[in-house]
Order: structure tokens, then sequence, then C-alpha cells
């Protein structure tokens, strides 16, 4: 007698997701969600969403954040503490006899070699202000103004050093990170056709122009 035949619409077993420790776990969580954003924009993310890309199920989200919003607000808070890290490393200090436009042309430089480091990351801050929600706005507002109170020392600085006859310090350093960023996201989205080098040379001659 042959034994019966198994059904043909047996389901395999579930694949779970191997166990972590919380903490290992809540870094994944919040690196799935940073790769979501980066890929489809703020309004892509859902906590199943973020279940599916890290392989795990919803119950193991929430149990971890509470809400999509809390999980948003502790990704920003890591991302943003490892920006401004970055950031404070990469900001020139200029020596006494230093050239104010290659300290401002180095900068940049720096700062778009951070941006390639952690691209998905970067994208966060640099995403049109009409694309972040209420709660990422605030903190890239934060961010911008302590920036911005680092570069305006140096900037104070190089406008002394080369006579330069602008007053309103504050306005040009807005206008030196706005032109920094418009920058970084052209090098996100076209490296090819906005290399770095491309993008530190034009500001060089722009500089070079003022200087005249």
């Amino acid at each position: 007698m042959t034994p019966p035949k198994k059904a043909t619409n047996e389901q395999k077993p579930r694949r779970y997701a191997p166990r972590l420790p919380p903490e290992e776990r809540r870094e994944q969580l919040l690196d799935a969600t940073l790769g979501l954003i980066a890929e489809k924009g703020y309004e892509s993310v859902s906590m199943e969403g973020i279940a599916r890309r890290a392989g795990v199920t919803k119950p193991v989200v929430y149990d971890l954040f509470g809400l999509l919003a809390d999980l948003l607000e502790a990704l920003l808070e890591r991302e943003e503490e490892r920006a401004l890290m970055q950031l404070a490393e990469l900001m020139p200090a200029p020596a006494e006899d230093a050239d104010p436009a290659q300290v401002l042309v180095d900068g940049l430089d720096a700062f778009l070699r951070a941006v390639e480091t952690r691209p998905d990351a970067w994208r966060l801050s640099l995403m049109p202000i009409e694309a972040q929600p209420g709660i990422v706005r605030k903190t890239v507002e934060r961010d911008r103004t302590a920036v911005a109170k680092q570069l305006e020392t140096i900037v104070r600085w190089g406008v002394g050093e080369l006579e330069v006859p602008i007053e309103d310090v504050e306005l040009l350093v807005q206008t030196i990170i706005i032109l920094a960023e418009d920058g970084a996201r052209r090098h996100l989205a076209d490296p090819e056709r906005y290399p770095r080098e491309r993008l530190t040379a034009f500001t060089a001659s722009l500089l070079d122009s003022v200087r005249a």
C-alpha cells in the first residue's frame, strides 16, 4: 500500500529574524528606517514597512518604539549626534597666516567628503523642507543654527583678513550654508555631473572674484 501524498499547498515554515539583544535590534530598526527614507522619502515610512525591511514582525518594532513618531525622533537624535560630531572634526581651524578663501574651499571639500561617507544619513537633512515632517524640520533648523555659530567665527575672521566690504556677516554665513547644501544635494543626485572637484573649483573661482 503506497503512503498518501503530501498536500501540494503545504506552507513552508515562516523564517524569523535571529534574536538580537534589544540595543542591537534597536540599531537595526533605525538603520532600516534610514534606508527606507533615503530611498522613498518620509511619506513611505510606516511601522509595517520598517518591520518588513528589517525582517521582523510589527510587534517587535512596537515593543522598542511605541509610535512611529518615537522611532523617527530616535533616528533623528542618533543622526544629529553623528553629523555634528563629524562636522566638528571637519570644521577648519585656520592658522594665522592661512588664506581665508582656501580655508572655506577646504571646509566645503571636507563637508562633501562627509556627505560621501554617509549619504543616506545626510539625505535626511538635505531633503527639501516641504518633504520633511515637522519634527524633522525642527531638528534640521537646530543643527543649522549650531553649524552657523561655528562657521560665523571663521567667516568673520576671513572677512577681516580679506578686507571685504561686507558688514552683515550673519547673512553671509547663511548664504554659504545654502550654497553648500545645494552643492551637496546636486552631488548626491548626480555625482558624475557634479563631482566634488567641480563644486570646490567653482567655489574657489567665486571667492577669487570677490577678492578681486
